[in-house]
């Protein structure tokens, strides 16, 4: 599991729009990585609208936001042309992104259980290692906690 103070763990992904992103191409620069369960869902289309509207305030600071899922690039192109997403959405099919960070855990919900993505999200610095660690996501909020404390990194 990462931790606070670890190497965050190296990925590459394809994302939303084509093309592909890798924490490596990300040197220098502060990333949020968050990852959360489902395109489309009531409380990942609020978190991902809460990054949207926050995403100049993010970059003007040097920070690049990445919404991580399981979902495909083609989902991830519809869910953000509904919502009107203008962060970076990584599709992570395989799950190997989710399982480097310790968020593809077995969930419990109405008395099922199953496997599943811990809404988390990772601060990762310039230096690539992990600044701050937010799990079990309450998505009220978040966005702005997030933004403070990578401001004061």
């Amino acid at each position: 599991m990462v931790d606070t103070g670890d190497k965050a763990p190296a990925f590459k992904a394809p994302i939303g729009g084509g093309g592909n992103i890798a924490l490596k191409d990300m040197k220098g620069k502060k990333v949020v990585l968050y990852f959360y369960p489902k395109d489309d869902t009531p409380g990942c289309t609020t978190e991902a609208k809460d990054f949207t509207d926050l995403k100049r305030k993010f970059s003007a600071n040097g920070i690049a936001v990445i919404g991580v899922s399981k979902d495909s690039v083609a989902k991830h192109d519809k869910f953000a042309d509904k919502h009107g997403l203008r962060i970076t959405l990584a599709s992570d099919e395989d799950g190997a992104i989710c399982d480097a960070y310790g968020v593809w855990v077995e969930k419990k919900n109405y008395g099922r259980t199953y496997m599943g993505i811990e809404r988390s999200t990772f601060l990762i610095d310039g230096k690539g290692k992990v600044a701050r660690v937010w799990r079990k996501v309450r998505v009220k909020g978040h966005a702005e906690a997030v933004l403070a404390a990578a401001k004061e990194i």
